[in-house]
């Protein structure tokens, strides 16, 4: 499985808020950022926890709209994020960059940076490779 196919399908999962699926890309260890309150989580454990704390507050959605690769090997998604109150109303409709380190074909850590690279946004994803 590619790094694309591997942040895809964690996207995916996310979106599906099949927790299980999403963490099975994941390393035992991993450092997730803590987007609403700070921080970060580590491990499985935090990041269910982390993640149902936050669906019982808010709907995110985050669909990739290209990768690239760093210099230093990580890989970054541009996203588009909608995040919606538990009534529907959207409360932010933006671009992201998430920047993934792998290890072992699994995500060892994830940082959200705002803004996303030149030219994303643009209709279906965009690749580019190392």
């Amino acid at each position: 499985m590619t790094a694309e196919q591997l942040l895809e399908k964690t996207y995916a999962a996310f979106n599906a808020r099949d927790v299980d699926r999403a963490l099975s890309a994941m390393h035992p260890e991993v450092a997730w950022p803590n987007g609403m309150e700070g921080g970060c989580v580590h491990g499985h454990r935090g990041i269910r926890e982390y993640w149902t704390r936050q669906w019982g507050l808010i709907d995110p959605r985050v669909e990739p709209r290209g990768f690239e690769w760093e210099p230093d090997g990580r890989v970054a998604v541009d996203v588009h994020q909608v995040v919606r109150d538990l009534a529907g109303r959207v409360v932010k409709d933006e671009m992201v960059r998430h920047v993934y380190r792998l290890e072992a074909g699994l995500i060892r850590s994830m940082e959200i940076r705002s803004g996303p690279s030149r030219g994303a946004g643009a209709p279906g994803p965009t690749r580019t490779g190392p």
